[in-house]
């Protein structure tokens, strides 16, 4: 592990080039392979828009990018909206699809006229008394819209229900809102436009009210959904993927949540190695120095640690049909010249320098890769038998085998 650490290359978390590779080799064997470098500059943008840096050193939340996924349109149709996306839509027919300027409010109270917790009965003498009921609860409704207008809201997010009535008294009033939104995307949009949610309508005022420049709602695929664009140095971002299918669709979720997970690892800790199996043989070299410093079992264990990480290259080569003695003898060989970053590329099938063909991967991914095989390991070694994850089933038995001649 010091080692590696003595080896890596020291990096800017802010470098987009660096981090754009690093991205790329995340994707370098996915389906999505050949839209590497698109897809990586997203990520690298996502990242670096919700990244804030506090006491000199950044912190990166990665549930503010909030990834959603349409099928149809081509998977270059994907793209970054500093702002967010949301999977709903407008509650009424008769509100505005799109508002410019937008005030936005966020509310984590129904907007309905609630039940009372224990049973009554009321006696009702006269029609006039139930339409003086009716009469009351529209007034409550109302209300509750006009707070939301004094308050300067044009746009509310609600987390509960809207009424049906409240519904028509603000689209009456031209606002926009949207119902039964998840906790989840009440966090990112407080986040993205600075807005305040708010627990009790009657505490919204202004203070609490959030900007974005463009909310509209658009039809994608077979869904509408709700864009809050324009927002002011938004920490909290959407990435909406499109693809012609639904596998492709999934398997580039998958993706960008790699790269945005490596892209991550650099912003924390801004130190990066080669791939390709190059950090192993290094470490493995490392590891074989220090053995030579021991003596007895102990020896021959370090010794065997130092061959359980030449495991990796040794798949690598052997995953493109090549012999992983010859490619780890070339490697090893290449290393003691000094060659530290010598590692094999699959694709061209050959050992090469890895940092020449930008194959980088984060010095924090590496460190955890090392530190959880080791502990499986021990943990292995330390107990008698392994559950399995699911009851193996027995196979069938034809018919006829065990209870004489078949029916």
């Amino acid at each position: 592990m010091r080692h590696l650490e003595e080896v890596s290359i020291k990096v800017s978390p802010r470098d987009r080039e660096v981090l754009k590779k690093i991205a790329m080799t995340s994707m370098a064997s996915k389906l999505v392979a050949g839209h590497a470098e698109f897809l990586a500059e997203i990520a690298v943008d996502a990242i670096l828009q919700v990244a804030e840096e506090v006491d000199g050193r950044f912190e990166v939340d990665l549930d503010m990018v909030k990834v959603e996924k349409k099928k149809g349109g081509s998977l270059r149709d994907t793209r970054l909206i500093k702002g967010l996306v949301i999977d709903k839509e407008v509650v009424h027919a008769d509100m505005p699809k799109i508002v410019r300027n937008a005030r936005i409010g966020l509310l984590n109270a129904s907007m309905e006229i609630e039940k009372t917790e224990f049973d009554s009965k009321i006696h009702i003498e006269r029609p006039e008394e139930m339409q003086a009921f009716l009469d009351q609860e529209e007034q409550m409704l109302r209300e509750m819209v006009e707070k939301v207008k004094k308050a300067g809201v044009n746009v509310l997010f609600c987390q509960k229900g809207i009424d049906d009535m409240a519904q028509h008294f603000m689209a009456r009033e031209g606002i926009l809102a949207a119902r039964r939104l998840k906790k989840s995307d009440m966090e990112a949009l407080a986040k993205a436009t600075g807005a305040k949610i708010v627990t009790n309508i009657d505490a919204l005022s202004e203070a609490d009210i959030g900007y974005a420049e463009l909310v509209e709602e658009r039809k994608i695929g077979d869904d509408k959904m709700i864009f809050v664009e324009g927002c002011r140095d938004p920490k909290a971002v959407s990435i909406l993927i499109r693809g012609g299918s639904e596998r492709i669709v999934d398997e580039a979720e998958r993706s960008i949540h790699d790269a945005l997970s490596v892209v991550r690892d650099v912003v924390l800790e801004p130190k990066i190695v080669a791939g390709g199996g190059a950090p192993e043989i290094e470490a493995a070299r490392a590891v074989r120095r220090f053995a030579e410093t021991l003596t007895g079992k102990e020896r021959l264990a370090v010794m065997a640690f130092a061959d359980a990480l030449e495991v990796i290259p040794a798949a690598l080569a052997e995953n493109t049909g090549m012999d992983p003695i010859n490619i780890l003898s070339e490697m090893k060989s290449r290393h003691e010249k000094g060659e530290i970053w010598a590692g094999f590329d699959p694709f061209q099938r050959e050992v090469a320098s890895m940092d020449l063909r930008n194959v980088y991967e984060p010095l924090r991914v590496k460190s955890q890769v090392i530190k959880s095989a080791s502990e499986a390991a021990s943990m292995l070694l330390k107990i008698d038998e392994v559950v399995a994850a699911a009851k193996m089933k027995p196979p069938k038995t034809p018919p006829g085998e065990e209870g004489g001649p078949p029916e």
